[in-house]
């Protein structure tokens, strides 16, 4: 695999250390025939990101928790909604195109295509020997990369050493057989394997069935002899039985005997019963005619009852209505003279409200002056108030201006002490100029002062006259308060009088109802009369008595008819015979029923013992089938154990235990010699390696493991990988996977025609990093290996390189860009 042509557009190492968002690297022509290319940068500037992108696999490397899917994700190494890596590449004569694209606007999805370019210069989707189409799927995807060039396991172990790889001296026994199981190219070997276990554990399933029907055919053949002794003795319960069965009919027969004979007795007697059936009902219907008679007769007679009652309501109803007109008519004879008890006030309100509304009119306006005299005092304290604070303002103003002319006269006086006053310096004295200033302002102080008193005057006139009114005016609330009350007393008489004169009307109807109602009491008569039955009245009375007595009359003969029928009809059933006794029929009966009983009792008995002898039979013939049956299932779960044993002694033989181990045993020498001759090419004699596959344990046993141990020349000591310095252990590791690499293109047929570094000679001193880089030439020559790319921090080893893909000059030409474009 060598990669031609590299594309990355939104990823993060190349925007946070080129400051691009999309970078593309011509490696076939910056290599240009070279053998080591590196690429070097500042930390940061995206050397990793660029070394982890040669590869066409779906991962980054250095950032990848494991090689296999799952172990990493593209989503966060970009940030554009849609970021995209595009490359082109060549394996075993070749060339494909992949182009992976992240899309992380909405919903994240990663779509991954690989394409091959055919002999007429078109790209079409890759499809690999098992059918596999690259259309898009990741899956797919991953799928033709490792047809075509491996599994991710053997590529980054071997040819690609990426920052921060784990070394080989950390894997575990299962680990490192399985990757050198991968390496050796024993896939086969291990599909086989797989496939043996896959059938052990398929026969393992079907034994664990056999033998779970072994047991519960053994709970049945338990359950069949269980229910065979239960039925024990079938034989002899069936001629019990038998026997039972015939006593039973016996004793039927003999009930059944005795029943008709007793039946025919009573068909003998049916004769007299019917004769005594027929007199009875003549009774009872004669006892139902007389009771309808007579109930007809107490319904006519309640009718003539509940009449009598109708008119004694009536009766009733008229003297009620009667007392209640009286009580109507004296209650409103009441109200009419309680109106007229009032009649002589009435007449005087009537007589006396128009001087009453006179009065009031009159006190009404005294009251209006009163309060027109209030509010001339109110108007009076209020000039009072402004005057007397007119006259503060004066006072405080006038204060002012003779304090004014005091300051002044003052400084006029100053002039005749003034020293300098008729001298040359006159015109410069300060307190000279003052006291001119001061005679200048003197007559406007004397004129303020004069006006302030004159206004004092004016303002002390009109507060003398205010307070005159004032004087004048105390007495008004007093003399308001005063007719206010008579004015109310006033209003109340008259208000009073305006009701009692309202009602003069109803005094003048009063009476005039009070003298129809005197004659309608009149007419009504006294209160203690009693009712007098009108002639329709006292007629329907008499009706109603006689047809009382004409009802109780038939009654009386009804009765005395029924009677006499009664007694005959009792004569005659006297006369008949006693009636048939039922009891012994009905015993015969019963003990028919219970014979009958008896005999289904024994039936079922008789059935129950056949069907027991019956089941015993049968259970016998399971019992046989079902140990015919354990035996034959027996010798299956024989010949699945037999064939599980097989299977599983060839999936062992097939596992990293088996031949995998002993092709890896194998395998151990050449890869230490390629490792040792690496080892002694670049670094001298000092060390060799040896890889052990069986390590002793505690108890001075061999086990199966996997331990790389470096034999150092110069002290004479062995000692595990694990235990060495880190710059020694580093250059062992270098060598050791180079020669893996080595080792793969000589013996598996596997190559890879490019090989790559990330940062492997960090902990290498200066020295030891010059012999690291004879090493890599090494490996070129000995693998035949086209070319390798690495990155490295030393300025040192990159410029041992053929040729140096520079970041920084991309960095400065995309700056020279954006100056140009700005």
């Amino acid at each position: 695999m060598q990669p031609l042509k590299l594309t990355l557009k939104g990823f993060r190492g190349i925007r946070d250390g080129l400051g691009l968002e999309e970078i593309t690297l011509d490696l076939e022509r910056l290599a240009d025939g070279a053998e080591l290319i590196a690429i070097a940068g500042a930390n940061g500037s995206g050397k990793t990101t660029i070394m982890d992108n040669l590869t066409p696999y779906n991962l980054l490397p250095s950032r990848a928790a494991a090689a296999g899917p799952g172990g990493f994700t593209f989503y966060d190494h970009v940030y554009l909604p849609e970021s995209v890596k595009n490359l082109t590449w060549t394996h075993e004569g070749r060339c494909y195109r992949s182009q992976i694209v992240i899309r992380m606007s909405g919903r994240r999805k990663t779509e991954a295509f690989l394409l091959g370019l055919d002999d007429d210069g078109q790209w079409r989707p890759v499809r690999v020997d098992d059918g596999t189409v690259s259309d898009g799927r990741v899956e797919s995807y991953t799928r033709c990369v490792e047809c075509i060039c491996g599994s991710p396991e053997t590529f980054f172990t071997s040819v690609f050493a990426s920052q921060g790889k784990r070394q080989l001296n950390t894997y575990r026994n299962g680990e490192i057989k399985t990757l050198l199981a991968d390496l050796l190219g024993q896939e086969e070997i291990r599909a086989i394997g797989q496939k043996a276990a896959e059938v052990a554990r398929l026969l393992k399933a079907g034994l664990v069935a056999i033998r779970q029907e072994q047991s519960s055919l053994a709970d049945e053949i338990a359950a069949v002899e269980a229910a065979r002794q239960r039925l024990d003795g079938a034989d002899s319960r069936v001629a019990g039985a038998e026997g039972a069965k015939r006593a039973a009919q016996t004793r039927l027969d003999e009930a059944l005997e005795r029943h008709a004979r007793l039946t025919a007795e009573r068909e003998q007697s049916r004769a007299i019963e019917a004769r005594r059936a027929q007199l009875t009902a003549e009774r009872q219907a004669e006892l139902d005619a007389t009771r309808q008679s007579a109930e007809a007769l107490q319904a006519q007679d309640l009718a003539e009852v509940q009449r009598l009652e109708r008119l004694e309501q009536r009766i009733g109803a008229r003297q009620q209505q009667e007392q209640a007109r009286r009580q109507s008519l004296m209650q409103s004879r009441r109200r009419c003279l309680e109106v007229l008890g009032a009649a002589d006030a009435v007449g005087r309100s009537v007589r006396r409200l128009a001087l009453a509304q006179r009065a009031h009119e009159l006190r009404w306006a005294r009251t209006q002056a009163g309060r027109q005299q209030v509010q001339l005092l109110t108007q009076c304290q209020g000039a009072v108030r402004l005057a007397e604070q007119k006259l503060a303002s004066i006072e405080r103003d006038a204060g002012k201006a003779v304090l004014r002319a005091q300051e002044l006269a003052h400084r006029l006086g100053l002039t005749a002490d003034v020293p300098c006053s008729g001298t040359d310096l006159q015109g410069h004295c300060k307190l000279l100029g003052d006291a001119r200033e001061a005679h200048a302002l003197m007559p406007d102080a004397r004129t303020q002062v004069a006006r302030c008193a004159r206004e004092k005057e004016q303002v002390q006139g009109e507060l003398n006259q205010a307070r005159r009114r004032h004087e004048a005016l105390a007495a008004a609330p007093q003399a308001l308060a005063w007719t206010e009350d008579r004015e109310s007393a006033a209003r109340e008489r008259l208000d009073r009088m305006a009701v009692l004169a309202s009602k003069e009307q109803a005094c003048a109807q009063a009476k005039a109802t009070l003298a129809d109602i005197d004659r309608d009491l009149a007419a009504l008569g006294s209160p203690t009369m009693q009712v007098v039955q009108t002639p329709e009245e006292q007629a329907e009375r008499g009706q109603i008595g006689v047809s009382r007595l004409a009802i109780a009359q038939q009654l009386q003969r009804q009765q005395q008819r029924s009677t006499a029928a009664l007694a005959r009809i009792e004569r005659l059933l006297v006369e008949l015979p006693a009636a048939y006794d039922e009891c012994p029929l009905k015993a015969a009966a019963e003990a028919v029923t219970g014979a009958r009983g008896a005999l289904a009792t024994t039936e079922r008995s008789l059935l129950e013992a056949a069907r027991d002898a019956q089941a015993q039979v049968e259970l016998g013939r399971q019992s046989a089938a079902l140990v015919a049956r354990r035996d034959r299932v027996q010798a299956r779960c024989t010949k699945v154990e037999n064939e599980l044993a097989d299977w599983s002694l060839f999936a062992r033989c097939m596992s990293n235990d088996g031949l995998i181990a002993l092709a890896i045993d194998d395998a151990g020498p050449a890869l230490s010699g390629l490792a040792n001759e690496l080892l002694l090419a670049c670094y001298g004699p000092r060390f060799t390696v040896s890889i052990h596959t069986l390590l002793g344990s505690g108890k001075g046993e061999q086990k199966e493991g996997f331990d790389i141990v470096v034999h150092d020349g110069t002290t004479g000591d062995a000692k595990s990988m694990g235990l060495m310095s880190g710059g020694e252990r580093t250059w062992v590791e270098a060598c050791l996977t180079r020669a893996i690499a080595l080792y793969l293109a000589t013996h598996t047929g596997r190559r890879y025609s490019t090989l790559f570094c990330d940062e492997a000679d960090g902990a290498l001193d200066p020295d030891r990093k010059r012999m690291f880089m004879a090493m890599k030439r090494e490996v070129l020559r000995l693998g035949g290996y086209e070319r390798e790319y690495f990155v490295s921090q030393t300025p040192e080893l990159t410029a041992m390189a053929d040729a140096v893909i520079d970041l920084e000059a991309f960095k400065a030409q995309a700056a020279e860009e954006v100056l140009v474009v700005g």
